[in-house]
C-alpha cells in the first residue's frame, strides 16, 4: 500500500506547472443489463470491501485528494484580485443575521450571528423587546468554530431548551438540555443524529428520533425520553427496521416491496402538543407518504402502539400538521396537486372522511398553513413568489398579511396568541422580520441587518421561456440597472430541479460585487421542483429527469438569444441535486458554457444508490439495478457521459469529506475523468477539485470557511468569464 501511495505522489506532485495532476487509471470492466462499461477511476471510491459501508476513505485516496486540493488552492489563491475580492466578501458576510423567534409564554428564543462570530448564538428575551441574554455560543464549546448548533427546541414552559450539536459538517447531531434561568447544562446527552419531535405539555419529557447505528442511515428509531433518566432506557415507539410488522403487516406486501420500503426515507412521528395523539408517516417515495394515527394516551397506559390507518398508497406529501383537540388540520398535496388544508377527525381518520377547510387553488400552490389563536395563516406560492393569507377555522378568508413586495415569506405563530413574526426577503430586499398582530393588523419591524450594499442598484425581472418539449418555464434575472443587452455580459445561470424543492427569491449580499462588476445572475424554475405543485415535480423525476436538463439548456439558450450573454461569457452553477444538473448539462452541451461550479454533486448515477443514504433517492431517480430505470439513467449519468477529445468548460467541483448525504467519490471520479478527457488548455480552462476536509454537505461551516468558499466560487467565475481583465 505504501508503495502505491508513493507512486501516485510521484506521478502527481504539483510543481507549479499548468497541467492537471495526472491520475493513475485502473480500469474496472463490467456489464450492466447487457451494456459494457469501463470505469478507470473506481479506486477513487475508496474501500468497498464491506457492502454495507461502501466508500471508506483509504490512505491512497486521501493522498490523491491532498494533491488535487493543493493544485486547486495554487490556482484559486493566486488569481489576480483574489485578496481584494475576499476583503469585500468578508465585509458583506460579517453582517449580522437573526432568526424568527420561537415563542414560549413571555420568552422569545432565537439565534443571531454578528461580525466575526464563527457560528450563530442562541439567545432568549423576556418580552419581545426585552434584553438579549446569551444561552449558547458554539464557539465557547469549540474554539475552532467547527461545532454547529443544528436545531433548538424550547420546552412549553420556556424553562428548558433542547438543542443539537454536530461537528465538521457531519450532521450527526447529539441532543443536550440547558436550563434557561441558570444557563446550566443538564446531564442529558443523547447521540445518534437526533431530532426532537415534541415536548410533553408539562415539559417533563419529549419524543425524538435518532439512528440506531450512525453507519446505517436506514436505522431510524422514534423514542420517548423522561428528563432525568438515561437515554438507554428510553422506550422505542417504532423502528424503521420493523417495516414488515409495525407498518405493513396487515398489507401482506411481497418481500421485494418491503425491502424497498426499508430503505426509503422511512418513518417519522408528529405529536400533538397535548401529547394525546401521534401521526406516523412513512415515506414510500420522495412524493408519497402512508399515514397512521396512534392514541398516545393508550400507549402511555399499556406500552403498546396501536396504529390506525389514515391514508395508503396515495401520491403527495404532507406539509404540516396542526392539532386542535381531537381534530388534525393537515396541509397536504394528497388528493390535490397544488395542496389543500384538510380537517381529520382522529377518531375516524380514514382518507374518505377528510374534509377540505382550505381547498386546492388552480393557480397557486399551498406551501404551509400555520395556526394562531382562532386563525390559520396560509403561505401560497404563485409563479415562484409567495403571499400570506389569513382564514378563520372554518376556512373563510380574513384577508392577506401585507408584505413589502414580491419575494419569499414565512411566518412563525403559536396557537395561544395572535402575535406572529413574518420573515421576508427578495433578490433586492434584505431579509427582514416583522412582529405582527394578526387580529389588529398592526406590524412593526423587529429585526433587519444593516448590509453595506445598495439594493436599489439592481433590477429584478421574471421571464418565461419555452423548453424543448414546448413547456413554458419561468426564470428570474437579476443585474445592475442600465445593463446593455449587447450579448456580452458575464452571466451565471443557477438551478436545482428536484425533490419538489422550489427556487424562490432570496437575498444574497455576496452577489452584489458580481452585480457591481457588471455580472448577471439568473435562476431558472425547472421542472422537478415544486413551483407548480406535484405535477411539476413529477415532470422532472425518474424517466422524465431529462426534462430538467432540457429546461436548463433552454434557459441558457434564451439568455444567449435575448442579448444577455453568449457561450463564452456564460457559466452554470448548482449543488447536490443541482450538482447532478450541472454535470448533466456540461456533458450534454459543453459548447454552451464557458465554466461550471458543481458542488457536492451526484454524478455516477449507475452506482450512486450503494453509497451512504442514497437509497432514499431511488424513488426520485431510479436505480441501475432495475433494467428499465437503468436505460434512462445510463443515457444521462454525467460520469459515464464524459467523452475523450471534447473541449469541456472549466469546472470547479467541490465536495465535503464528512458528507453523510452525497459521497465525495462522485466529485473525485468526475474530476479525474474530466481532467483526463478534456482537450481544453488546463492553464486557462482547468478542471479543479476541492474536497473540504472540515465539511460535509455544506451546512454548519464557520464564517471563515464560508468566506473562503464564496471567494473561491466568485473569483473562479470572474476569471473564466473574463472579468479579471476589466477595469
Amino acid at each position: 500500500m505504501k508503495y502505491a501511495i508513493s507512486l501516485i505522489l510521484g506521478l502527481c506532485t504539483f510543481t507549479g506547472a499548468a497541467n492537471h495532476p495526472p491520475t493513475v487509471q485502473r480500469p474496472v470492466k463490467e456489464s450492466l443489463h447487457g451494456q459494457a462499461f469501463v470505469d478507470e477511476f473506481r479506486w477513487l471510491e475508496g474501500d468497498n470491501s464491506d457492502p454495507s459501508r461502501m466508500g471508506r476513505l483509504t490512505e491512497e485516496v486521501s493522498a490523491w485528494t491532498d494533491i488535487q486540493n493543493g493544485f486547486t488552492r495554487d490556482v484559486l489563491d493566486n488569481l489576480p484580485g483574489r485578496k481584494n475580492l475576499e476583503a469585500r466578501l468578508r465585509e458583506l458576510m460579517e453582517v449580522g443575521s437573526v432568526s424568527s423567534p420561537s415563542m414560549r409564554g413571555n420568552r422569545y428564543f432565537y439565534t443571531r450571528r454578528e461580525g466575526t462570530q464563527a457560528q450563530a448564538i442562541l439567545y432568549v428575551r423576556d418580552g419581545h423587546d426585552g434584553v438579549d441574554r446569551e444561552l449558547l455560543d458554539p464557539a465557547k464549546i469549540d474554539p475552532t468554530g467547527l461545532t454547529t448548533m443544528s436545531w433548538s427546541s424550547p420546552s412549553p414552559n420556556g424553562k428548558l431548551v433542547a438543542f443539537g450539536l454536530y461537528r465538521s459538517g457531519d450532521e450527526n447531531s447529539t441532543l443536550y438540555l440547558l436550563d434557561v434561568d441558570s444557563g446550566r447544562w443538564l446531564a442529558e446527552e443523547i447521540p445518534g443524529k437526533v431530532n426532537l419531535s415534541e415536548w410533553l405539555p408539562d415539559s417533563s419529557g419529549f419524543f425524538y428520533s435518532r439512528l440506531e447505528d450512525l453507519d446505517d442511515p436506514y436505522s431510524s428509531q422514534f423514542r420517548f425520553h423522561r428528563i432525568g433518566t438515561h437515554h438507554r432506557q428510553d422506550p422505542i415507539l417504532f423502528r424503521q427496521k420493523d417495516v414488515a410488522t409495525t407498518f405493513y403487516g396487515s398489507r401482506n406486501l411481497p418481500p421485494e416491496r418491503l425491502a424497498y420500503l426499508a430503505k426509503t426515507w422511512g418513518p417519522y412521528g408528529v405529536v400533538s402538543r397535548d401529547a394525546r395523539w401521534m401521526v406516523v408517516g412513512y415515506w414510500t417515495g420522495t412524493n408519497s407518504i402512508d399515514l397512521w394515527v396512534a392514541d398516545l394516551a393508550a400507549w402511555f397506559r399499556t406500552g403498546t402502539l396501536e396504529l390506525k390507518e389514515m391514508a395508503y398508497g396515495l401520491e403527495g406529501r404532507v406539509l404540516g400538521y396542526e392539532f386542535l383537540g381531537d381534530t388534525l388540520y393537515m396541509t397536504t398535496s394528497q388528493g390535490a396537486s397544488n395542496g389543500r388544508l384538510v380537517a381529520v377527525d382522529l377518531h375516524n381518520p380514514a382518507y374518505t372522511n377528510w374534509k377540505d377547510i382550505i381547498p386546492e387553488h388552480s393557480d397557486a400552490v399551498l406551501r404551509s398553513v400555520s395556526m394562531a389563536r382562532g386563525l390559520f395563516v396560509a403561505r401560497w406560492m404563485q409563479n415562484a413568489y409567495e403571499t400570506l393569507e389569513m382564514y378563520d377555522l372554518a376556512g373563510n378568508s380574513k384577508g392577506s398579511v401585507p408584505l413589502p413586495g414580491i419575494g419569499s415569506a414565512s411566518i412563525a405563530t403559536r396557537d395561544d396568541r395572535t402575535e406572529a413574526f413574518v420573515s421576508f426577503a427578495s433578490f433586492n430586499t434584505p431579509p427582514s422580520i416583522f412582529r405582527v398582530d394578526l387580529a389588529s393588523g398592526t406590524s412593526a419591524l423587529w429585526a433587519k441587518p444593516d448590509i453595506p450594499v445598495d439594493p436599489s442598484i439592481v433590477d429584478v425581472r421574471q421571464v418565461w421561456y419555452t423548453s424543448r418539449d414546448g413547456t413554458e418555464v419561468p426564470m428570474f434575472i437579476i443585474h445592475r440597472k442600465g445593463l446593455r443587452l449587447d450579448g456580452n455580459n458575464p452571466t451565471i445561470l443557477y438551478g436545482y430541479g428536484g425533490f419538489n424543492i422550489s427556487q424562490n427569491p432570496f437575498f444574497s449580499p455576496t452577489l452584489f460585487p458580481w452585480f457591481e462588476a457588471g455580472g448577471v445572475f439568473a435562476v431558472a424554475n425547472l421542472r422537478g421542483g415544486g413551483e407548480f405543485g406535484n405535477a411539476w415535480h413529477r415532470a422532472g423525476m425518474l424517466e422524465s429527469k431529462q426534462n430538467v436538463f432540457d429546461d436548463f439548456i433552454a434557459a441558457a439558450e434564451w439568455l444567449c438569444n435575448n442579448g444577455y450573454t453568449n457561450p463564452s461569457r456564460l457559466a452554470c452553477s448548482g449543488g447536490s441535486n443541482g450538482g447532478l444538473l450541472v454535470g448533466a448539462v456540461v456533458t450534454q452541451r459543453p459548447d454552451l458554457f464557458k465554466a461550471a461550479i458543481c458542488a457536492v454533486p451526484l454524478l455516477d448515477m449507475l452506482r450512486y444508490q450503494d453509497f451512504l443514504m442514497a437509497r432514499y433517492w431511488v424513488p426520485e431517480y431510479g436505480s441501475a439495478e432495475n433494467p428499465e430505470q437503468f436505460e434512462y439513467l445510463a443515457r444521462y449519468s454525467p460520469y459515464q457521459q464524459i467523452r475523450e477529445g471534447v473541449k469541456y468548460p472549466a469546472m470547479l467541483i467541490t465536495a465535503g469529506e464528512n458528507d453523510t448525504r452525497v459521497h465525495p467519490m462522485h466529485a473525485r471520479k468526475m474530476a479525474a475523468r474530466m481532467q483526463a478527457a478534456t482537450t481544453a488548455d488546463p492553464a486557462s480552462q482547468p478542471i479543479l477539485l476541492w474536497v473540504d476536509r472540515d465539511a460535509g454537505h455544506g451546512g454548519g461551516k464557520p464564517l471563515e470557511l464560508r468566506i473562503r468558499d464564496v471567494a473561491d466560487q466568485r473569483i473562479f467565475m470572474m476569471w473564466q468569464l473574463g472579468m479579471l481583465d476589466r477595469p
